[in-house]
């Protein structure tokens, strides 16, 4: 499995490979009775991920920062499916003041919420702080998921003790989570512009996105939860995510054309994750072409993990003392 999958696109384990796309991880599973929201489900293999998945009968919530846009995307899909049940919220992951008002506004609908697909995210961008003050990368990829997972646990609880269906979170990690600074997680240089790299703090967020969702599974486990976290790498899509990048992924993608997907084969591995039956009771592990795959020494160190979340949690909970 791994790179194997990668270069022959055969199945792993689970049956699919790196050339299944959501379509066919998905068939004859029905959604219908699934609330799910995607951040970022607008664009990219966020919008395939909604499109099949509203497709399959899920009330999908697109959370996204560009609202004409969502809202066009989901005209786009209702244009094929007509009865596709989408609604669309704003959510800007880089402003934590955005983030709680995402999570009162989809509160105000009273709707239940089953799966929970935090996709959206920024890449290789220039050096610049958040609304918040916080290097962008790191807020928008890392901290806005972690706020917003949070705030939505309680109603995820609810729906899954209520129902007894369960719960899961997606993290869309990638696997640049390998390549990020010496230190894992600069936690106490987080926004130094002087040793920044646009790819290393990429890296650093993608590794954070995993880490979360590690230890966030082994505190619902201990708590006895009916709800799985895990992470995936969707795998190498030149979608808008790259626009920072755009000449340098173009040329990478010359020279290791095999082992790049399309949008339907990236979202394929978010759409198995959250939805396959047979991933009932999985948690806290990462995958690659729907398939679990080991994570970095990092990403599996369950001390940083700890550390990355109380870190995040005092950090938001110092920001949101400013606004007060």
């Amino acid at each position: 499995m791994g790179i194997l999958s990668l270069i022959t696109g055969w199945p792993g384990s689970s049956g699919f490979g790196s050339s299944s796309t959501a379509e066919q991880v998905t068939d004859s599973i029905d959604a219908s009775n699934l609330t799910i929201i995607i951040t970022g489900g607008a664009s990219g293999i966020g919008l395939e991920t909604t499109r099949v998945l509203a497709m399959r009968g899920a009330h999908v919530i697109i959370a996204a920062r560009n609202t004409k846009a969502a809202n066009q995307a989901k005209q786009s899909i209702l244009q094929n499916h007509e009865h596709a049940k989408i609604d669309v919220l704003e959510l800007d992951l880089s402003s934590l003041k955005s983030v709680k008002s995402f999570a009162d506004n989809f509160k105000a609908l009273n709707l239940p919420l089953n799966i929970l697909i935090n996709n959206a995210g920024v890449m290789f961008c220039p050096y610049q702080l958040s609304q918040d003050g916080i290097e962008m990368q790191f807020a928008t990829n890392h901290l806005g998921h972690f706020h917003l997972t949070n705030l939505l646990l309680d109603k995820m609880k609810e729906a899954s003790a209520t129902t007894g269906k369960e719960g899961r979170i997606v993290n869309l990690s990638s696997v640049a989570h390998l390549y990020t600074y010496e230190e894992g997680i600069k936690f106490d240089k987080i926004n130094d512009k002087d040793s920044y790299s646009d790819k290393k703090a990429y890296g650093q967020s993608k590794l954070a996105n995993i880490l979360h969702a590690n230890e966030l599974s082994r505190r619902l486990k201990k708590e006895g939860a009916n709800i799985t976290v895990n992470s995936v790498h969707p795998g190498l899509i030149m979608t808008d995510l790259m626009r920072h990048s755009l000449l340098l992924m173009r040329i990478l993608k010359l020279f290791s054309y095999i082992l790049w997907k399309n949008v339907p084969q990236g979202a394929a591995t978010s759409c198995y994750v959250a939805v396959h039956p047979g991933l009932k009771g999985v948690t806290g592990k990462y995958f690659l072409d729907c398939n679990e795959y080991p994570a970095s020494n990092f990403a599996t160190d369950p001390e940083l993990a700890k550390k990355l979340w109380d870190y995040s949690h005092n950090l938001v909970n110092t920001l949101q003392k400013s606004y007060f």
